[in-house]
């Protein structure tokens, strides 16, 4: 019987030790073994040297198996996905944080990489399109509270419709004073000292830095309204010398109304009148953010546009002087938006600290609306013009930039107010 056992079972060199030996490696080759986490073998028990010996023999899985499946480390697919996400959280949030100047630099970016894009979306109206999304969506979070709000703050309103229409135009003075080849980037930029404020940015950019986008709104309305009968002095007194300058009066009038008033009146409507839209109010407050980042796209297709547009003149023109004209664009936002911020903490202190001028909301939709100045009205102005203060294409090209530029400065400082005041 010993015999048979000893055929069955190999045994490796054995060590004696205390009058006993000791098994060491047994191997079993009696058919397959399925092993599942701690396997425990009985007391083996056999005959050496006539005595029988207890010899106990422990199989045990020690560690952990990294074989799952027969396919290795089953962790390590889990671990890199781990790995991954934790290094994309940080980038994530800060893309969170500063989603709208990321979007307005990136449409930048797409349309200088690829314009042919942007001119087929210009082609087929995407441009009056985001206009309409970003004043519907302005409806559609336009609360009851707000209107009343803009009411009151209307000195602040007034003061802002003097510093686009009567104040800022005085700089076209000191940048007609420049030389630059060519000359129509200065008188570009002088035009656009002279334009009402933006159609929509100043709007979405107001709502974006939770301010009183109601009053934001009346300005920009108001401002366009009448700049329809100030420009044109305006251009001709400050700029043009006594040349007599008309603007597309019906023209323009009409594309305020469709692409400011009747989307914000239909977002509103939408908001509060409806019966089966008894939830719509709710839902928007609740998911602001998503709107605001939606405002944010809509008003990244403006540069987007531009740029592509722009892009054919812009490699013709010298690097060095166009870089010098979109300075001196940069320089006189910036500027204005340290003059009236200024000016807006002078009133506020003049005023006893009014409402009207100390409400943080009033003071941020005065600094952001009085500060930036409309490219599409200028560009319908230089059209009228025909050519009569020089090139049509090199009178709006540093204008386009002046204009990208803004917004992109803008987005930044409401960013900065953001991150100050989380509340």
């Amino acid at each position: 019987m010993v015999a048979g056992v000893a055929e069955l079972l190999k045994f490796r060199p054995l060590t004696a030790g205390n009058g006993s030996l000791r098994l060491r490696n047994l191997e079993f080759h009696t058919g397959p073994v399925c092993v599942v986490g701690k396997v425990r073998y009985s007391r083996l028990e056999m005959s050496i040297t006539g005595k029988f010996r207890s010899l106990p023999q422990t199989c045990r899985a020690s560690g952990r198996s990294d074989q799952i499946h027969g396919y290795g480390d089953g962790n390590l697919g889990q671990s890199s996905t781990t790995d991954v996400l934790k290094l994309a959280q940080p980038l994530l949030a800060f893309a969170s944080a500063n989603f709208l100047p990321l979007a307005l630099i990136s449409g930048v970016a797409l349309g200088l990489a690829n314009p042919s894009l942007g001119c087929v979306a210009h082609r087929y109206g995407f441009s009056k399109f985001s206009t309409f999304g970003i004043f519907f969506i302005s409806g559609l979070t336009l609360k009851g509270g707000d209107i009343g709000a803009a009411a009151e703050a209307w000195p602040a309103g007034i003061f802002g419709l003097s510093s686009i229409l009567c104040f800022s135009p005085f700089f076209s003075k000191f940048i007609m004073k420049l030389q630059l080849s060519p000359q129509e980037f200065v008188t570009g930029l002088a035009i656009f000292c002279c334009m009402p404020t933006t159609l929509s940015s100043g709007v979405a950019l107001t709502t974006l830095a939770r301010g009183n986008s109601a009053l934001a709104l009346a300005m920009t309305v108001v401002s366009n309204l009448l700049g329809i009968l100030i420009v044109p002095f305006s251009l001709s007194k400050l700029i043009a010398g006594g040349i007599g300058v008309s603007v597309p009066t019906q023209q323009l009038f009409r594309s305020l109304v469709v692409t400011l008033l009747v989307p914000l009146i239909l977002g509103k409507v939408f908001r509060s009148s409806f019966p089966f839209c008894a939830g719509v109010a709710e839902y928007v407050d609740q998911n602001r953010k998503l709107f605001s980042n939606t405002s944010a796209i809509l008003l990244s297709l403006v540069p987007w546009i531009q740029v592509s547009r722009s892009r054919p003149l812009l490699l013709m023109v010298k690097p060095a002087v166009f870089f010098i004209a979109t300075v001196l664009g940069t320089l006189v936002h910036l500027i204005l938006l340290g003059l009236n911020t200024f000016a807006v903490d002078i009133l506020s202190f003049l005023s006893g600290h009014s409402k009207a001028f100390s409400n943080k909301e009033n003071k941020h939709a005065v600094v952001i609306v009085s500060s930036q100045k409309t490219l599409p009205v200028m560009v319908a102005v230089v059209e009228q013009l025909g050519g009569a203060l020089g090139e049509p294409g090199l009178l709006v090209l540093p204008c386009v930039a002046a204009h990208i530029n803004q917004i992109i400065i803008d987005s930044f400082l409401v960013n900065f107010w953001l991150q100050k005041d989380p509340s």
